[in-house]
């Protein structure tokens, strides 16, 4: 049996080195698996919470100030789509 031979330091740092990177591109992956999820919620949030209190904005002005056509609906459709404006921004200025 032969006597095992020295290892290279070089070697030994290079597979260091390919070792951190690829710890590292593990846990950045997990990171941005997180952050999808909170893009995700917070997307949901942005749409749903305007479109919400101006649909209650449409109940209220239905109650008060009848029209020949429905505040509701206008006040729905007014706050979906400040909702999707406001999400599209807000994934614009995360995409940067």
């Amino acid at each position: 049996m032969a006597a095992p031979e020295k290892e290279d330091p070089v070697f030994g740092q290079i597979v260091s080195e390919k070792e951190k990177r690829k710890l590292k591109s593990l846990n950045e992956k997990k990171r941005a698996e997180w952050f999808g999820f909170g893009m995700f919620g917070m997307v949901g949030w942005s749409i749903t919470a305007p479109t919400f209190l101006s649909t209650i904005g449409g109940v209220w002005l239905d109650k008060n100030y009848p029209q020949s056509f429905s505040w509701t609906l206008t006040c729905l459709i007014l706050g979906l789509v400040m909702g999707c404006f406001i999400a599209w921004n807000w994934i614009i200025k995360e995409d940067k």
